[in-house]
């Protein structure tokens, strides 16, 4: 595991003297180690990976850290700033279906999805902070989950667990304890870190590609503007997206979309659509689509060219919006507020930059690529209607979840 310094991490000793300060108090000693999991920001790839799809996604200067102290009585408790203690006994790890959508889920489920991929575990005292947005579309939940597993192998595996272990035991447990059927990529991004394209084809053994990319080089600011949109009841929404993807792969006899062709869906839409039903075939063609923009944005990257970069994120944001749907929630139309933020971002870039839907969708967060010349403005005009501090200027932080230098 790597170990990084806080001037590495960006993040100030201010920050962490105040989470040590808070974990003496509430645990009656100093913690001995830190660690870090940062928020991640998907770039291409717009919910694909839950059908063995390809992304491309970017580790973000967001993170989420925990002071902690190991102990030996079995006892895992995780205190987070600003939300209710976490209590989980080694010895206890069984699903609880009281616990589903609990912080407490995903503490039990790496802990379980550690000790059944063969990896040691034990108690440990942790205090954290996180300064990832919630319901960002940065995926504070993932953060949370890798920084567990992130403890788990520095304090009992000698930071020998890889970052892809971590976040196949991070996505078991929101997907088993939690009860959120998502993806891998958002505890992969976490976990890896950087610009990276993963290619989820076969998910024990993801493909994983670094591609390094200096957006301030190109003279480009990654910008998230949260609209403040609610996710509250939007799960049924998020569910539906896999859901309908894998029923139209059900068609062909197959489990997931990436063992079916473009040309299979386009030939058979007329007895597709009388199955699966329209919505489902327009997302299984974003699918479909969707793979090959991962492709062209790494040829993109890799080639510097950024004017193609930008054509492919404009391109994908137009896909998610038209042909996959998850701009806004068809039961609640009265509420378009990424819709609106969209139109606005593109306005103010006046055919500069792009902009489009980001991660899950249906409320919450707009992504931007912002040319420098015009970042004050777009700030300014975005939190002209979405309320101060609405526009986040993000970084991309080349490391994933790490133990954090004393």
């Amino acid at each position: 595991m790597q170990k990084v310094t806080l001037s590495q991490l960006n993040c100030s000793e201010k920050r962490f003297n105040e989470l040590n300060a808070m974990f003496e108090k509430r645990f009656g000693r100093r913690p001995s180690r830190w660690f870090s999991a940062p928020g991640r920001s998907e770039i291409c790839g717009n919910h694909t990976d839950h059908n063995r799809g390809k992304v491309m996604a970017a580790a973000v200067d967001l993170d989420v850290i925990a002071a902690v102290e190991p102990t030996d009585d079995g006892i895992v408790t995780v205190k987070s700033v600003g939300h209710e203690e976490n209590r989980v006994d080694i010895n206890e790890l069984s699903v609880s279906e009281s616990e589903k959508n609990t912080s407490t889920a995903l503490v039990r489920g790496v802990l379980a999805g550690f000790k059944a991929r063969g990896y040691k575990i034990g108690g440990f005292n942790a205090y954290t902070h996180s300064d990832v947005l919630k319901g960002s579309g940065l995926s504070s939940s993932a953060a949370f989950e890798v920084l567990i597993g992130t403890v788990l192998s520095g304090l009992y595996n000698g930071g020998e667990v890889s970052p892809v272990e971590i976040a196949k035991t991070a996505q078991f447990a929101e997907n088993a304890y939690f009860g959120k059927p998502s993806g891998l990529m958002d505890q992969m991004a976490s976990s890896v870190g950087g610009f990276t394209k993963i290619d989820f084809e076969d998910p024990e053994k993801p493909i994983i590609e670094a591609v390094p990319l200096d957006l301030s080089a190109h003279g480009l600011s990654l910008c998230i503007i949260d609209t403040k949109g609610s996710h509250a009841d939007l799960t049924p929404d998020y569910a539906a997206i896999p859901a309908e993807m894998k029923a139209a792969a059900a068609f062909f006899g197959k489990e997931c979309l990436r063992k079916v062709s473009k040309g299979e869906i386009v030939a058979n839409i007329p007895v597709l659509r009388k199955s699966v039903g329209d919505r489902a075939v327009l997302r299984a063609l974003h699918f479909a689509d969707e793979n090959l923009r991962v492709d062209e944005l790494a040829d993109a990257i890799k080639r510097e060219d950024i004017g193609a970069f930008l054509s492919v994120i404009d391109r994908s944001g137009e896909s998610s919006y038209k042909y996959l749907q998850n701009v806004y929630s068809c039961s609640s139309p009265d509420e378009q507020g990424v819709s609106l933020a969209i139109y606005l971002a593109k306005s103010l870039l006046d055919g500069e930059g792009a902009a489009r839907v980001h991660g899950g969708g249906f409320a919450g967060t707009v992504q931007a690529f912002v040319p420098k010349h015009r970042l004050e403005s777009f700030i300014s005009g975005m939190e002209s209607v979405f309320g101060e501090g609405s526009c986040h200027v993000l970084n991309v932080r080349p490391f994933g979840g790490v133990e954090v230098a004393p």
